[in-house]
């Protein structure tokens, strides 16, 4: 019987699940929605519950396509920053904030004061900030956990387990591969944070009874996860230093593996630790929603055929849905350059395209001049990247070869991490 490596994603609206056979190839995939969080303002929650009624069914629905009994290993990945207080029996004490609550303000500010720059607990919406509020209104709470920790944690019968990329927002020190002890300023007690462990890194066999409940192997080993983003990158094959994936979605996501971290705290660059490299990236405001302040997905449809990659506008354009940008030029009051605007709509689509490239390639000068390896290629992932022109467009501004990911699912990058973790 052929082994299968399984990945788990916990993403916004639903959760995917994906088998790959020990060559990386894919052998099943299934999906199953999650209703929306509850929002109420700058709240956003969501029953932890619903993850794992939601996880399970994706499982069971995995079943029909491959056997189960054939799973070796599961990985889980999660949304960043989403996070939990659960009790010693691993029973949730709250409900899931997640990664987008900003309700945190007040705890936000308790961080900065003592938080050095280049941590990535910082903000309202950071791990650490979720865990402070929590704290200050539940009992009984034992530990925290972030939202692919917890899902892991029931599959195994064993809580209290995180990783190195899923903790780096409640305050871990990737450098230093601990937990820093500033934490102890805020009150937080050693025994409320997770254990800590490498991506991919098996840590309990499976608990029986769910083995026998969802019909995979007794013998299957739980392995430690990651964040959805750095699960949707491994699942790009970016591999070497040097190689970057760019995601164009509502915003302008960069993510480049460098030798060495790279910290930028001011403009939202942080480093995650990827094997014995780093993943260094930042987003700009820039992106799909700064195009849909003049157009609707339809109208660039039917623009598209009209570009012209190979013959510049020749305007220079910085495309922002609205004044403020975060990466690669740190200010809250940056206005959108979108100015002047051809007679022509396609040309104003061509110029807008141009520009979000402009705004991609000084952003990995920008990591560059940080500390970055030079640009070796760009992967692009997001609903941007099946745009062929966009593509050329990019490729020419930027000065490297661009292509398009033939996976992207984060399920699958958790399948390939559980298939290529560490042993135990």
């Amino acid at each position: 019987m052929t082994e299968l490596f399984v990945g788990i994603d916990l993403g916004t609206s639903g959760v995917r699940a994906c088998a790959v056979d020990p060559g990386g190839a894919v052998r099943g995939a299934a999906a199953v929605p999650l209703p929306a969080p509850r929002q109420d303002g700058a709240a956003i929650e969501q029953d932890p519950e619903l993850w794992w009624q939601a996880a399970t069914a994706a499982l069971v629905e995995l079943g029909t396509r491959v056997d189960l009994k054939a799973v070796t290993r599961i990985a889980v990945d999660g949304t960043s920053g989403t996070l939990l207080l659960i009790d010693a029996d691993g029973r949730p004490r709250s409900p899931g904030l997640m990664y987008n609550d900003a309700r945190a303000g007040d705890e936000a500010r308790r961080i900065a004061a003592v938080a050095p720059p280049e941590s990535g607990a910082h903000g309202a919406s950071s791990a650490l900030a979720k865990l402070l509020h929590l704290l200050a209104s539940q009992r009984g709470a034992r530990r925290a956990v972030h939202q692919a920790d917890w899902i892991a944690g029931r599959l195994a019968g064993r809580h209290g387990i995180s990783d190195e990329n899923n903790a780096l927002k409640l305050g871990y020190d990737p450098v230093q591969r601990r937990w820093p002890d500033w934490l102890a300023e805020l009150g937080i007690a050693p025994e409320v944070l997770p254990e800590i462990l490498v991506p991919g890194t098996p840590f309990a066999a499976i608990d029986p009874s769910t083995a026998r409940a969802l019909g995979v192997s007794s013998s299957a080993r739980i392995a430690a996860g990651t964040t959805d983003g750095v699960a949707a990158f491994i699942a790009t094959g970016a591999d070497r230093p040097g190689d970057a994936v760019t995601s164009l979605g509502t915003t302008l996501v960069v993510k480049l593996i460098a030798t060495q971290p790279i910290f930028a705290a001011a403009q939202g660059v942080y480093s995650h630790r990827l094997g014995d490299k780093w993943l260094a990236g930042g987003a700009s405001n820039s992106g799909g929603a700064a195009l849909l302040s003049h157009f609707s997905a339809a109208d660039m449809d039917l623009m598209t055929p009209l570009l012209r990659p190979g013959d510049p506008t020749g305007l220079d354009y910085y495309p922002l849905p609205k004044p403020g940008e975060r990466f690669p030029i740190a200010d809250p009051a940056l206005a959108p350059r979108i100015t002047p605007r051809p007679a022509e709509d396609h040309r104003f689509f061509q110029a807008l395209l141009e520009g979000i490239a402009s705004v991609e390639a000084l952003a990995y000068r920008r990591l560059q001049a940080l500390g970055a390896p030079a640009l070796r290629r760009v992967i692009s992932i997001g609903g941007g990247a099946r745009n062929p022109a966009w593509t050329e467009i990019r490729a020419r501004i930027i000065g490297a070869p661009v292509s398009v990911a033939a996976q992207t699912e984060a399920s699958y990058g958790a399948a390939l991490l559980a298939l290529q973790g560490p042993p135990q």
